[in-house]
């Protein structure tokens, strides 16, 4: 089976799933998905699991008529940013009423294909810098601004002009990346895209296909495989989900080509095999990743961690993923819930406040020229987990 697997995980096809595409994929549509390795399911020595079916119950739906919806940050208070990645604005969403609130546009947004304005992420310090960083297509990269998020202007005005905080991420139609987040070391995490040039993914001079790791001003951090370097892992292929667990483990959901869509645990200076590898490949120098999904049934974006799980928003799948965890590996088979019921799933974020982590936002993605949207498209849901 070993084998098997590693040999379907290197039939690199010439078409592309990029974000969610409908490619082909390679006529393996007979495998099952959402393997994890052979000796995941028997858990760490000593670490506590979740149980192995989970449940999902849609509580309320908080938002709708979101337009390319893509990135999603909390607020102290609980409230929502969401940014928009064709119209390159900012809203607010009232985590109580679903109020909507645009807040402004960041300047310099160029969207096109896969590109605009994505992940957002909220400063640790915002109590007292009130600081809102985005990562961003331009018309030369993609790059990470931050801005001074002024609640008393009107609204439409309430963000400052950018201040980046680094650039010369490579940008395409494709494999653009996105996701940025502040772990538990207060330090902000991006995930990237090869932008479709496969070669850039080994090439730990560039800032594509990488997971980087810097301080809030964009610099290094102390600790980094590089002292000189904001590369902290390399050989991805397209990176969009990011999430740490409860033991403060980074944790990123990555698309695959036609075969394999991945879930890995990251650890810095580790080559995660793209374009050498998709999926379990078992070669020497490569990680592998701890689960694996067909293409059609997941193209990952966001993840989050809650109830013991992570939980990964498939596009072309249209479901979501529920991953349940002994430590660092799968302590059961990955379990489907809303499957084609609102389409194609974005992003993915723990409700603030919620007991031991057990709702999570949902944001669908219908409205990004690749879904089909229906009245109320798209949408923030509040989902109750377990």
């Amino acid at each position: 089976m070993t084998a098997v697997l590693a040999a379907a995980a290197l039939l690199l096809a010439t078409g592309c799933s990029s974000d969610g595409g409908t490619g082909p994929t390679g006529g393996h549509d007979a495998a099952p998905s959402g393997q994890v390795s052979p000796s995941a399911t028997a858990g760490e020595a000593g670490a506590s699991a979740p149980p192995a079916k989970g449940s999902v119950k849609v509580a309320a739906t908080l938002a709708r008529d979101l337009k390319s919806p893509w990135g999603l940050a909390a607020l102290p208070d609980g409230d929502l940013l969401v940014s928009s990645r064709d119209e390159g604005t900012i809203t607010r969403i009232d985590a109580e009423t679903g109020k909507k609130t645009v807040i402004g546009s960041v300047p310099g947004v160029a969207p096109a294909g896969e590109g605009g304005l994505m992940g957002l992420a909220v400063s640790p310090s915002f109590a007292s810098d009130n600081l809102v960083y985005a990562y961003f297509t331009t018309a030369s990269d993609n790059r990470i601004a931050r801005m001074l998020y002024d609640e008393g202007k009107p609204a439409g005005q309430q963000l400052g002009a950018p201040d980046t905080i680094l650039r010369g991420i490579p940008k395409g139609r494709i494999h653009n990346g996105g996701r940025i987040a502040f772990g538990p070391d207060k330090m902000l995490y991006a995930g990237t895209g090869e932008s479709g040039d496969t070669g850039l993914a080994q090439d730990k001079k560039s800032l594509g296909g990488k997971i980087l790791r810097m301080t809030p001003d964009g610099e290094p951090v102390h600790g980094n495989p590089s002292a000189d370097s904001v590369v902290y892992s390399y050989g991805h292929r397209n990176v969009q989900g990011l999430a740490w667990d409860s033991q403060k483990r980074l944790w990123a959901a990555e698309f695959g080509q036609n075969t394999w869509d991945e879930l890995n645990l990251i650890e810095p200076g580790k080559n995660y095999g793209w374009p050498e590898v998709e999926g379990k490949g078992g070669k020497p120098g490569f990680a592998d990743p701890v689960a694996q999904w067909r293409t059609e049934e997941a193209s990952p974006s966001g993840i989050a961690y809650a109830a013991g799980s992570i939980w990964m928003a498939g596009l072309r799948g249209e479901r979501l993923w529920r991953i349940p965890l002994a430590g660092a590996v799968p302590s059961a088979e990955p379990q489907p819930f809303l499957e084609g019921k609102y389409g194609r799933l974005r992003t993915v974020l723990p409700v603030a406040g919620s007991g031991g982590g057990s709702e999570i936002w949902l944001v669908t993605s219908e409205t990004d020229n690749r879904g089909t949207p229906e009245p109320g498209d798209d949408r923030v849901l509040r989902l109750q987990v377990e």
